[in-house]
């Protein structure tokens, strides 16, 4: 009996050579500005919360039409991104120990016990996330020139279309009055824009594509006794 050879099967397995650099869209971040694969370039700024809840009805109707009027005021394309990621607060609750052993006074030797079981109490409910705010303003490769841009979108995995100078100058020029433009629009809400810089910038994306793994509780050790 003739048995049908797969062909997946004999194909021979091949060794993974991309790395993850293949797969990330940045090409380069120099000059405060990121410099995508194809030719585009984005200002990342990262932005203060607004704790919504706890203002007056008057308050909270101006903040809802200083926002409404700094959406209508735009005239280019911005992307709002929210990174959420889990925290581990067990250096804080070391802190907490460190500085509960320097009270003396008894009621607020009190107040600080139950502040940490508080704490203590409320990490067990649920996890301890961190919110980061981040506006990107973006310009398109086709901003920059439109026939090497098509060329670029068709092929991501070549050099850059243009030189890195070229798109940073540009990039500058454009996106620049964007960034003052939303700077004070956003300071009628009462929330304040800040541009990252080049650390900053490698940090965030070292942030995403490295996520830091939660910490995990060891449980007490039970050492069993033979009587």
């Amino acid at each position: 009996m003739n048995i049908p050879k797969i062909p997946f099967i004999n194909i021979p397995d091949k060794p993974l050579t991309s790395t993850t650099q293949d797969f990330v869209p940045v090409a380069d971040i120099t000059n405060d500005i990121v410099i995508y694969k194809d030719g585009g370039a984005a200002l990342i700024m990262e932005s203060t919360s607004l704790n919504f809840g706890l203002l007056s009805e008057k308050e909270q109707e101006a903040v809802i039409a200083a926002y409404a009027a700094m959406i209508n005021s735009l005239t280019f394309s911005v992307q709002i991104v929210v990174l959420t990621q889990k925290k581990d607060i067990s250096s804080y609750l070391n802190f907490l120990d460190e500085q509960s052993k320097k009270i003396t006074q008894p009621l607020l030797a009190k107040l600080m016990q139950d502040y940490k079981n508080f704490i203590t109490e409320s990490v067990k409910k649920k996890n301890v996330l961190g919110k980061r705010f981040f506006v990107v303003l973006y310009l398109s490769p086709l901003e920059l020139g439109v026939a090497k841009s098509i060329a670029a979108v068709t092929k991501l995995s070549g050099p850059l279309p243009f030189t890195k100078s070229y798109v940073i100058k540009k990039a500058k020029i454009a996106l620049y009055p964007r960034r003052d433009h939303l700077i004070r629009q956003a300071g009628r809400l009462g929330i304040k824009f800040k541009q990252l810089i080049t650390p900053e910038l490698i940090n965030l994306f070292y942030s995403i594509y490295n996520p830091e793994k939660p910490a995990v509780k060891k449980e007490p050790e039970v050492i069993l006794e033979n009587k």
